[in-house]
């Protein structure tokens, strides 16, 4: 087993030597995808690290150091390591605390990674893994670039902001992406390891975070943010011995309490128009329904005096069986072990004594209004693929989602709206058939919706062009249909707010 890190030290010089050496040695995530080829590189995300090893014994140079050093956590040959980091050397990583000194070679104690998004890249430095580790792993383990956080960097809109706040940074994986559109960043954290691999990153990055220590909100008690993005420790846990309280993971609540806690109070820190994004988990008891749960929320936080709008979006559902050996299985105990069994029974037990049905994850936006109106909220289910990133989808939806709030029925339908370009229509009907008997409008960005629609609506959509305004097309088409003009404005209305709120209509 690699030895773990201590609390790493960010010291500027020899950090900004490794970046130096890592970007002269050409260390991008394409490099290195390009390196171990798809089979490795997908199996390395499994936790999988047979095939790279089999890959990188057919190749060698600085590249294949890197990921043997820092990705895999083989023994490397000092000399070796001097060639990848001419300026750093093998010295100068003992001294950062990155490795350490074994008979068969110099061996890291954390792993560096290549990661980017659309606009450029950084390196995250974290813990290893299970795929290094071989087993289970320590409760104080700092995650590194995991499936939660790339879910909410892709799912977070990006819009100019004075101030942000990370809360739950980690090691600093969402202020790296807040940096390219942030002024000033808050990054906290509970963990003291945590908040020290975040400085490390922050300095990897030249970027100047204000790093703080404490739980939840309250560090930045008192301070307002334009932006707050959060990958809370969402994760159900049993508050028993037999399950490990992962620091990453487990905020030592029972149930979901966390997440509704942060949804009744993260209006309070958020400036007029501010918006909070974030991933949760909810439990749903038998006969409750999920919109029931997070709308729960939402009213607790009105009655604290922090209204929000709220766009809440379920991606999935599991039962507790399956939720339980997820998260058993995420902190590296491996089915057939007695330490599985164990933590499974615990899960379960714990739902069972709540009545737990099921528990949905998803993304929730939340906003602050920037005047004074109703709040409103929208809460979806939606389990199929969307676009990536879907930051962009979130922030345009969250605007015309205000829009619409404010403006009355009468009001959006004296708008020339038009089709989004990804729009089409799909008609569908027996053979023979004179008429279709399913017509669909279909998106093909954002969250891809499906919109089944009847002639009326099928007529109205396919004459939204710029030039007539809905109460001008849905009269028309009413009277050549010969339909009540009452309920036809009503459903004219009712579905060019779902249409124009998803943005399959634009103007």
């Amino acid at each position: 087993m690699t030895d773990l890190s201590p609390t790493p030290e960010a010291d500027p010089r020899l950090l900004h030597l490794l970046r130096t050496d890592l970007e002269g040695a050409g260390v991008t995530v394409d490099a290195v995808e390009e390196l171990l080829r798809p089979v490795a590189a997908a199996a390395i995300h499994r936790e999988d690290p047979v095939p790279a090893r089999r890959r990188l014994a057919e190749v060698d140079g600085p590249l294949a150091t890197f990921v043997r050093l820092f990705t895999l956590g083989m023994p490397v040959d000092p000399a070796e390591v001097d060639e990848l980091l001419p300026t750093l050397g093998a010295t100068g990583l003992l001294e950062l605390g990155l490795a350490r000194e074994r008979s068969a070679g110099l061996c890291s104690t954390a792993e560096v990674r290549p990661y980017g998004d659309e606009e450029r890249e950084w390196f995250v430095v974290s813990d290893h893994s299970e795929l290094v580790l071989g087993g289970a792993l320590p409760t104080d383990h700092v995650l590194g670039i995991g499936g939660a956080s790339t879910t909410l960097a892709r799912w977070t809109p990006r819009p100019q902001v004075r101030r942000a706040l990370d809360l739950g940074t980690g090691c600093g994986v969402q202020a790296l992406h807040l940096s390219t559109h942030a002024d000033a960043i808050v990054a906290t954290d509970t963990s003291p390891r945590a908040l020290g691999y975040a400085s490390v990153n922050a300095e990897l990055a030249s970027l100047a975070l204000d790093l703080r220590a404490g739980s939840l909100l309250d560090p930045v008690a008192g301070e307002r943010f334009d932006l707050v993005v959060s990958n809370p420790p969402f994760v159900i846990t049993p508050r028993t011995d037999d399950v490990p309280r992962y620091e990453y993971r487990d905020g030592g609540a029972t149930g979901h309490a966390i997440v509704a806690g942060l949804v009744r109070d993260l209006g309070g820190v958020l400036e007029p128009g501010g918006i909070a994004q974030m991933l949760g988990n909810w439990e749903v008891r038998a006969g409750e329904s999920w919109t029931g749960v997070v709308g729960a929320w939402l009213d607790a936080a009105e009655r604290a005096g922090h209204p929000v709008d709220a766009w809440v979006i379920q991606r999935d559902v599991q039962d507790p069986a399956e939720y339980a050996a997820t998260w058993s299985r995420d902190g590296g105990h491996r089915p057939g072990t007695s330490e599985h069994e164990a933590m499974v029974t615990a899960w379960l037990d714990d739902f069972a004594s709540r009545g737990v049905e099921r528990i949905g994850f998803g993304v929730i936006t939340l906003q602050r209004p920037a005047e004074e109106r109703a709040t409103f909220r929208d809460l979806v289910e939606h389990t199929g693929p969307v676009a990536s990133p879907m930051g962009p989808t979130i922030l345009d939806g969250l605007r015309a989602r205000t829009w619409l709030a404010g403006r009355t029925d009468a009001e959006v339908l004296d708008v020339a709206w038009r089709c989004a370009p990804d729009v089409t229509e799909e008609r569908h009907g027996r053979p023979g058939a004179d008429d279709p008997s399913v017509i669909v409008v279909r998106q093909g960005a954002g969250l891809r919706r499906a919109v089944r629609v009847d002639t009326f609506g099928a007529a109205l959509v396919s004459v939204c062009d710029g030039e007539l305004t809905a109460a001008q097309a849905s009269a028309a088409i009413t009277g050549l249909l010969g339909l009540d003009a009452d309920e036809a404005t009503a459903a004219a209305a009712a579905l060019v707010r779902d249409l124009v709120a998803d943005g399959l209509l634009v103007r």
